[in-house]
């Protein structure tokens, strides 16, 4: 993902109209996908395809994905700021 358009849409995606999942999102899109990897940046923009349930199901309600690479974005998502 490059240029200020993909930012604005994925910025725009992180806004799901429930504060938590808003808060949680927004957070690691500012703090830790720009330094993330390719691969990390490509499962981060997967996941906001995610109905809001199931985002909410696995932010919130301890749920696990089975794929890897959620699973592994979910713990980064869970961490508490730095």
């Amino acid at each position: 993902m490059d240029g200020a358009g993909d930012a604005a849409r994925l910025r725009w995606h992180c806004r799901r109209g429930m504060k938590e999942l808003d808060l949680l999102l927004e957070r690691y899109l500012a703090g830790v996908f720009p330094g993330a990897s390719s691969d990390e940046q490509a499962a981060f923009a997967r996941f906001l395809e995610l109905p809001d349930p199931q985002l909410a199901a696995y932010l919130l309600g301890g749920a696990v994905p089975e794929d890897p690479a959620f699973a592994s974005l979910l713990r980064e998502l869970r961490r508490p700021p730095r």
